[in-house]
Order: structure tokens, then C-alpha cells, then sequence
């Protein structure tokens, strides 16, 4: 088309310009999920905001912090505000604050998916643990010497500990195993963060199940002699509320996920955009639900 590609973004701004000044965009929300995106490097952000109900792309700003989402709940206004019943996210306290202070009534459900992962990092940290000690205790410290065998089989079994347990294969089975007799430690924080994962699971077919054996988790975590367990623990403790709110209402951020998922085909199909705004129209076209009407069509 013999056109600049800063053309084509400001050509997409202008068209969901007009799409938008049609259509009332915030309507009818009552359950919505809040995620954050990086759309480029240096530490460019999204916030993206999806309607649990319709499953559209109800809002996406510039910015993952406070201001961020001081300017959606504001453009939403307090009567609207008031109407939301459920948001979904994840456990950041910036996020938490926000939502605390704009939407009070709302029930927030923290996303199991992050929950889990607090674990996972858990877990690979009781491993580097365990992993430096072995190195240390085989004089293997200097990079140009060989591994000994223990230190190298700790290490390749970083899959085997992250792996749901349905998912592995024989070798990865025959490594946890070797794993159980040689390091309980270790052994114990990969049964801690299968644990905190079979609560989300048993959620699924009974939710006050779920409850009790999360109750019975934290137990068990703040016991476990494992100070990064502990620390998570403490965490879960502290978002309680919001962890059996996503247990009892089955909600996470999965459909933002999905649409996070789709947002970044877009950015890389286009390789890239010169500007958020052009992101963020383009994002709102394909995935709000307000396609532009075309000619002849």
C-alpha cells in the first residue's frame, strides 16, 4: 500500500475510535478477571480486563500499576462499580489495594494457577538448596570441573520435580523415586507443592473439601521445616479469603490467560507495533465483540 507502518497503527486507532464512540463498551459487567502483559521488551505492560460472563475484552490500558487501574474503575464510575460482583486476578498487594478501595463489595478470587506457582518457585528453591550443597560437599564448585554424579541427577531432575505427576514419564519416575531416598527434604517440599495443587483439583467436585484440605495444607506447610515453604505459608495465609473465594465460585484468570494467549498472536503476527494505542485498538476490534460494520458486507 506504499504507507508507513505507524500509518497503519494510527489507521487502526482511528477506525476503534469510531467503533467505540457507538457502542458502550463497560455495560452489564458484574464478574470480571484483571491481568497484566508485557506487549514489548523493556518492561511494557498491559492491563487487560475480560468479562467472566461473555468472555470478551471488555478494557486493555497502558501501564500494570495503581494509575492503571485507577483509570479503568474510574472511566466504570462508582454506580457501575458498585454492580461488579466478582474480580479474578492474581495476589499482587498494588492490584489488591486498588480493588479494595474502588470495588469494597466485590468478591475477589485469587487465580489458583499464581497460587500454585508460589509453590513451584518453592520447590526450585529447596532444590538449588540441595543442589548447592552437593556441589559443595563434591569439591565441584569451580566451573571447569565435572559434575559428580549426584549434583548432575539433582539437576536434571529439575522437570521431574515441576511435572504434574499424571504427566511423567518412566525416567521421570525412576528420578522422583531416587530423589525420595536420598533427599527427603526435597522429596517433601515436591509433595507440598502437589499438595497445594491437589486443593485447586479437588475444588472441581466438592468445594468444601477443598477448603478443608487447604486448611489442613497451611498446616502442614507452616510444620514442614522448609523456610521457603513456610514463607508461602504465610502467604496463602495472607490471601486466604481470596483463595477460597476462587474455590467456592470456581473462578480464575484462565479466560484472561486465553486472552493474553491471543493478544500476543496478534503483536507477533504483526511483528510488533510502534505504539501501545495501536495494541490496544487492534486487541478491542478482534476480541471485544464491536467489529467495525464494512462496506457491502
Amino acid at each position: 500500500m506504499r504507507i508507513a507502518w505507524r500509518t497503519v497503527g494510527a489507521v487502526v486507532a482511528r477506525v476503534w475510535a469510531d467503533t467505540a464512540g457507538g457502542v458502550d463498551l463497560l455495560a452489564g459487567l458484574a464478574r470480571i478477571g484483571i491481568d497484566e502483559i508485557s506487549y514489548r521488551k523493556g518492561h511494557k505492560y498491559l492491563l487487560v480486563v475480560v468479562d467472566h460472563d461473555t468472555g470478551r475484552l471488555v478494557w486493555a490500558g497502558k501501564g500494570a500499576d495503581q494509575a492503571g487501574l485507577g483509570r479503568f474503575f474510574e472511566l466504570l464510575g462508582p454506580a457501575r462499580c458498585a454492580q461488579i460482583t466478582h474480580i479474578s486476578s492474581d495476589s499482587a498487594p498494588w492490584m489488591s489495594e486498588v480493588i479494595a478501595a474502588d470495588c469494597p463489595q466485590a468478591i475477589r478470587a485469587a487465580d489458583p494457577y499464581h497460587v500454585v506457582t508460589w509453590a513451584t518457585e518453592a520447590l526450585d528453591e529447596q532444590r538449588r538448596i540441595v543442589w548447592n550443597t552437593a556441589r559443595g560437599a563434591a569439591g565441584g564448585r569451580s566451573r571447569h570441573k565435572t559434575p559428580s554424579a549426584p549434583t548432575k541427577a539433582i539437576k536434571d531432575a529439575r522437570w521431574a520435580l515441576w511435572k504434574n505427576p499424571e504427566h511423567l514419564t518412566e525416567h521421570q519416575r525412576e528420578q522422583l523415586a531416587w530423589i525420595a531416598k536420598t533427599n527427603p527434604a526435597l522429596r517433601r517440599a515436591w509433595a507440598l507443592k502437589e499438595g497445594l495443587r491437589t486443593v485447586f483439583a479437588i475444588a472441581r467436585r466438592s468445594p468444601a473439601e477443598a477448603v478443608e484440605a487447604l486448611h489442613r495444607w497451611i498446616s502442614w506447610a507452616r510444620r514442614c521445616r522448609l523456610p521457603a515453604f513456610v514463607k508461602v505459608a504465610q502467604r496463602v495465609v495472607r490471601n486466604r479469603d481470596a483463595i477460597i473465594a476462587s474455590i467456592e465460585h470456581g473462578l480464575s484468570n484462565a479466560l484472561v490467560e486465553l486472552m493474553n494467549t491471543k493478544i500476543r498472536l496478534i503483536v507477533r503476527v504483526a511483528f510488533g507495533f510502534h505504539s501501545a494505542q495501536a495494541i490496544i485498538a487492534l486487541a478491542m476490534l478482534s476480541l471485544g465483540g464491536h467489529r467495525p460494520t464494512l462496506p457491502n458486507r
